[in-house]
Formats: structure tokens, C-alpha cells, sequence
């Protein structure tokens, strides 16, 4: 099946400038050539270049669509393979025909995520590059596209293969002590083998560490803008999208249902929930509203709970902070341009003076105050690093504490003089999960179930 010519879309559906074709496979070139018209074949013309002409009907001549192509003969392109990038208009009707013509002249249409799959069979990127590339193309931030881009270029891989290195080392020099044990190879004792064990650990420990930033990053921080009506939640929403996403009255319960929307804040993506304001009623659409503001409370990582410090704080007020200790909350306490009448001890005391933001969202007032609490709540102040090799993929994070476990163990076996011979197996173990990361002794089906995520043509 490998060895088939593919085609697929490159670029998003719709109305557009232009649309990209890609073929790929040893009949690539000679596909495309049975429908495209130019000053030359694409069989005889050089390797990256780009090529003038048409598309036409490979039975009766008739010209199509006007197009440039692009040939990169193999190994000097993604897939390693032959390719051909048709540019044509970018319409429903021209991108279509195109790809049924190639269709009708030898190629299959590919599967999703088919081009970087064949990219890492071929050798071209080992499995966390190519996963990469979907973080790529999903990316909320420009911090995200940033780390994404460093996995693609092999920042982790190189992390994962240096760690892998020292482990066989380790499990060399086990091997020789075993088989000659009258050679005390390096003076290989119990207390090297911790030594190795607690190195590997720590700097598994570090990739760990960065695992909630990178996926933060990655997926963006789900977002509860949660309080009682009319105390500035939509306002805030407004404010921290910088457009009027959200309708903003005097009339209380304004909000019946939930609004979304994706801001940065200092850099981190967040999923802005504006939610109905949360209180008991008797009008049954509102009361759909507040139910579903609680599901969003429920369901979100970060909660940005609004105050009118107009106000003493109201008794479902009480209930609510109550309700929400031990959650990551950011309390806020607007309208600070009126006389405060709020009880702000007792909330810096419930969340921590820290988590406790005065504001005036109507004179844009703490909004900086308000990103600087983000940061520090999630990123301990410091969003922006020079080592962007964060983890980021649950599959990774999966492995690394399963590597973790594994060295872990062979670390309290060396400490309890377990034969080394037993104490490999563990090292071996922790080996070989490392190895799943980059894609060495994976699965085809989980090969398969990774590059199924891809969109069609990637």
C-alpha cells in the first residue's frame, strides 16, 4: 500500500487566492504529467523547480485550469519520495477537478495524515517529529507554533536519544560485568548503577516537569468567567478580546448562555467561557443559564471569579468561594472606580493575596495586574524560556512516567544489592518506553491510530 502514488488537498477547503494538490509516490511525476500541459513534460524538467502551464483533460486535450507546479524528486523532499505540488485556483469547483483528474490517472486519494506518515517510514522524522507537526497546524499561540516548530526540528528527539545513549551504556557495562566478572569493569558496583539510575531520573524529571506548561500551551487553558449578574463578567470577556463579543447592559441576567472565545494572555491561550450570571430565578431560560454556568465551572482549569467591590459580598457569593477551595481561582474584584464595600481580607485569605485582582474593567484598569496573576498561577511567573523543549503530548507523558517507574525501580533494587542481572531487566525496560517516544518498536496500529488525528492531505 506504501508503494501506491497518493493525492490529496493540501489547504483548507473553501474559496480562496489558491489551492495546493500534493502527489506523492514513485508515479507522481508521470501522473501529473498525463494532465498537465507545459513549455515542458515534468518528466524532463529539474528537480525544485516550479513549472508554468495547464491542466487538461488527459482524453480530449481540453485545458481545465491554469496552474503552477512544483516537482522535488526523491529523497529531497517531505516524504522522501517523489512529489508534485499542483497550485491551482483555490475554488471548489477547479481544486476538485484537478484532484479527480489525477485520480483518473493512476493516483488514490490519501488517507489522513498519510504524507507524514510516509515521511517517518521513509526515515525521513522519527514518530514525536511527526506528531509535531499536528501541534503544528493546531497551535493557539504564538509560543505554542514556537515549540511545536523546535519538536519538529528534533529538540525532544535529541533529549530522548542523548538519555537512551547513557542507558545502554549503562546496560553495556552491566552486560560485561556479568559475563566477566573477574574484570570489575570501571569498578561497576551497586552505587554506580544508582548513580546512572538517579541521573536519567532527573532529567526525566525535568521533561516532566515542563509537562503542564507545554500542554497549556498546547491545548490553551478551558476558562470560567464565573459571578453573580451584572458584576462585569461579560465586560471583562470584552476586554480580554478586545472586541464586543459579549452583550454588556445595566439589566441583570443579561448572559443566558454560554459565549466562547480564544484570547492570548501574556502569551498563554486561554478558552474564554462568558457564562450566565450564577443565582437562583424563576425564569426557566435563565435558570438553563445558570445550569450551564455550573457545568462550565466544573469543567474548567482556570476560573476567574468576578466581584462588585461596590458591594458586601451576598450569601450565594459566600457559597460559591466556599464551593470553590482547592481549585485554581483568580478572584476579581471590579468596579473599583466606586466606594468599596467588599470584605477583600476575607478573599485574599479564601485565595490568597496573590490570586486577588482589583480592577476597573470600565477605566481599563488591572488588566496587567490580572495577566501578571495568570502567569504566576500556571507558570510561576515565567511563561517565556530559552529551553522550549517542553512536553507537551499525552502519549509522551505517558511513556516518560512509565520510564520514570521503571528506573525508579531498578534505582531500589541497586539500593536492596539485587542480583544486576535482575536490576537490567528494569533498566531495559525503561529503554525501551523511551524508545516508543521517537518510534522505535512501535505498534502499526498505534502508528495508524497517531496519523489517523492528521487532517487529509498532511
Amino acid at each position: 500500500m506504501n508503494q501506491d502514488t497518493i493525492a490529496a488537498i493540501a489547504t483548507p477547503s473553501g474559496e480562496g487566492g489558491i489551492a495546493v494538490i500534493r502527489v506523492s509516490g514513485d508515479e507522481a511525476v508521470a501522473v501529473s504529467d498525463k494532465i498537465f500541459a507545459g513549455k515542458k513534460k515534468l518528466a524532463e524538467v529539474d528537480t525544485h523547480t516550479v513549472n508554468y502551464g495547464y491542466i487538461r483533460e488527459p482524453d480530449t486535450g481540453v485545458r481545465t485550469e491554469e496552474v503552477l507546479v512544483t516537482v522535488m524528486r526523491a529523497p529531497r523532499s517531505f516524504t522522501k519520495e517523489d512529489v508534485v505540488e499542483i497550485s491551482c485556483h483555490g475554488g471548489f469547483v477547479s481544486v476538485r477537478k484537478v484532484l479527480d483528474l489525477l485520480l483518473e490517472s493512476g493516483a488514490r486519494l490519501a488517507e489522513p495524515g498519510e504524507f507524514t506518515k510516509r515521511a517517518y517510514l521513509n526515515g525521513r522524522i522519527d514518530l514525536s517529529q511527526a506528531e509535531a507537526v499536528i501541534d503544528l497546524i493546531r497551535a493557539k499561540s504564538d509560543r505554542a507554533f514556537r515549540i511545536a516548530l523546535k519538536q519538529s526540528e528534533g529538540t525532544l528527539s535529541k533529549r530522548i536519544k542523548e538519555l537512551r545513549h547513557r542507558l545502554v551504556e549503562l546496560m553495556a557495562h552491566i552486560e560485561v560485568n556479568i559475563d566477566y566478572p573477574e574484570h570489575d569493569v570501571e569498578e561497576l558496583t551497586n552505587l554506580f548503577i544508582k548513580d546512572k539510575c538517579s541521573a536519567a531520573l532527573a532529567d526525566i524529571e525535568h521533561l516532566l516537569q515542563t509537562a503542564q506548561q507545554g500542554k497549556i500551551l498546547r491545548e490553551g487553558l478551558v476558562t470560567a468567567i464565573i459571578g453573580r449578574p451584572n458584576v462585569g463578567k461579560s465586560s471583562l470577556m470584552n476586554t480580554l478580546a478586545q472586541e464586543e463579543r459579549a452583550i454588556v447592559t445595566e439589566i441583570a441576567g443579561t448572559t443566558r448562555d454560554v459565549v466562547e472565545e480564544y484570547v492570548h494572555v501574556n502569551g498563554i491561550p486561554l478558552k474564554l467561557l462568558d457564562t450566565a450570571g450564577i443565582r437562583e430565578t424563576s425564569d426557566l431560560v435563565e435558570q438553563i443559564g445558570v445550569e450551564k454556568s455550573r457545568q462550565a465551572l466544573s469543567d474548567a482549569d482556570l476560573i476567574l471569579l468576578v466581584f462588585n467591590g461596590a458591594e458586601p459580598l451576598q450569601p450565594d457569593e459566600l457559597s460559591l468561594i466556599e464551593q470553590l477551595r482547592g481549585r485554581q481561582v483568580i478572584a476579581i474584584i471590579n468596579k473599583q472606580d466606586l466606594p468599596q464595600q467588599i470584605e477583600i481580607e476575607f478573599l485574599r485569605e479564601s485565595f490568597g493575596s496573590e490570586h486577588v485582582v482589583p480592577m476597573s474593567i470600565l477605566a481599563q484598569q488591572g488588566i496587567a495586574d490580572l495577566e501578571k496573576a495568570i502567569a504566576g498561577l500556571f507558570f510561576s511567573g515565567q511563561v517565556e524560556s530559552s529551553d522550549l523543549t517542553y512536553v507537551s503530548n499525552a502519549r509522551h507523558i505517558g511513556l516518560l512516567k512509565q520510564a520514570r517507574t521503571a528506573l525508579t525501580e531498578a534505582h531500589q533494587a541497586a539500593e536492596s544489592f539485587v542480583p544486576i542481572d535482575m536490576i537490567q531487566i528494569d533498566i531495559r525496560n525503561a529503554w525501551e518506553h523511551l524508545g516508543e517516544i521517537i518510534g522505535d518498536a512501535v505498534s502499526e496500529s498505534l502508528i495508524d491510530q497517531i496519523f489517523s488525528q492528521f487532517c487529509l492531505g498532511k
